[in-house]
């Protein structure tokens, strides 16, 4: 069993991003191909329909409900 501590045992070259970074939303507004593509789908007339009635009613919470 190792008695290192974490700050031990990490590479000179190993750093935590910033929070920053970590998070998804957008800085603008969601649009109908950035849900589709969180979504992991293809971007197509159906699945834009989707996107549309999706932003309407639940406005930017729908892309943060796929993406953390």
């Amino acid at each position: 069993m190792s008695t290192s501590t974490p700050e031990e045992s990490r590479s000179s070259d190993d750093h935590c991003t910033p929070d920053a970074l970590l998070h998804s939303a957008p800085a603008r507004d969601v649009t109908p191909e950035d849900l589709v593509m969180a979504a992991g789908r293809d971007v197509t007339p159906a699945t834009l329909a989707w996107a549309r009635r999706k932003l309407e009613t639940e406005g930017r919470a729908a892309v943060e409900k796929l993406l953390p």
